[in-house]
């Protein structure tokens, strides 16, 4: 890595970045960036596994930068996490288990009533805590063996935070265990409640999905900040779309309580959806592909983990990887070379 510099954050800090490294960047930067979307994350790892198998080689291999909201984040560091032999911990195919397993541990209930749904977060969170520390070990974002981004929104400054392994190599202060920096960017409101993230001060973060669902974008400046360079391979893989219409006279009379859910899925579908279409015209087509289905099977939810659900969510991964077979071929020749 290169000479350190300093930039000045939204809330005055100054936080440690690097200047572009001395050598030939005339290869372009392979990076790959998931969205959030919950249960929904085991559509994007099936894809992963495809890529993986089509070119056997493992995704920390086959891409310089992994960007990822919520559950998005989690699989990022998954697959970025080193085993005691230095090579990925986390195969994408292993992934997929991952979902039908943790998924049960996850999504346990906070309370008994209805009115505590409505009233307090919907789980309880030390099951999740408990679940990420299990999967992801004592290993720090330093130990990333491909670089990681991850999408949180810090209650405490009212901004954006980003969790770099960059920055984090640069500086030990940025530096944090994976199980924590999951926690962050995974901490959807009214279905978890808010994670602190005790680095160099503590913060009170939630779900990244708030302010950047899909982190395509955000990946793509980092790459132009930390490489100065345009010259990039970018692969966006959604969750999932949803496909419900949702009619005037169902919302009409919604006030908050009504509200307080569904624009969560709003947010996050509108969100990712712009992002798209700026980086659509901003790389060539040969540089940029987003793969995304439209939900006709499985539920838009981001926590029905029934066997039911699992399965669709599941069907609908490979309807999106047969639909895409020619666009995975050159995905996969493209990251290869």
């Amino acid at each position: 890595m290169g000479a350190q510099g300093l930039e000045t954050s939204g809330n005055g800090e100054e936080t440690a970045y690097s200047q572009p490294p001395a050598g030939d960047w005339s290869d372009p930067v392979r990076v790959l960036s998931i969205d959030g979307g919950g249960i929904r994350g085991v559509i994007p790892a099936m894809v992963l596994a495809e890529v993986e198998a089509r070119t056997g080689t493992a995704a920390s291999g086959l891409f310089d930068l992994v960007a990822g909201t919520s559950i998005g984040g989690i699989i990022a560091l998954c697959l970025a996490a080193p085993d005691a032999a230095e090579g990925p911990a986390w195969s994408a195919q292993q992934v997929i288990g991952m979902f039908e397993r943790a998924s049960h541990e996850i999504f346990v209930s906070a309370g008994h009533t209805a009115l505590h749904g409505v009233l307090h977060h919907r789980y309880a969170s030390e099951h999740i805590e408990g679940t990420l520390v299990r999967y992801l070990g004592g290993h720090m974002i330093s130990d990333s063996l491909c670089d990681v981004l991850l999408t949180a929104y810090d209650l405490g400054a009212r901004e954006p935070y980003f969790i770099n392994s960059m920055a984090a190599k640069l500086d030990h202060e940025h530096d944090m265990p994976m199980w924590m920096a999951a926690r962050a960017t995974s901490a959807a409101p009214t279905y978890f409640e808010p994670a602190r993230l005790a680095t160099h001060r503590e913060r009170v973060m939630v779900d990244g999905a708030v302010c950047a669902n899909n982190p395509a974008m955000c990946a793509f400046a980092e790459v132009v900040k930390y490489r100065r360079s345009f010259n990039m391979r970018l692969l966006s893989l959604g969750t999932g779309a949803s496909t419900r219409a949702i009619a005037h006279h169902e919302v009409r009379d919604w006030g908050l309580a009504q509200w307080a859910r569904p624009i969560l899925h709003v947010l996050m579908d509108g969100a990712s959806d712009v992002v798209h279409r700026q980086l659509r015209e901003m790389l060539p087509p040969d540089a940029y592909w987003r793969l995304q289905i439209d939900l006709t099977r499985a539920s838009e939810s981001i926590d029905d983990a029934t066997p039911r659900n699992l399965a669709d969510l599941m069907a609908e991964g490979e309807r999106l990887i047969k639909s895409s077979d020619r666009e995975l071929d050159a995905i996969c020749e493209a990251l290869a070379r």
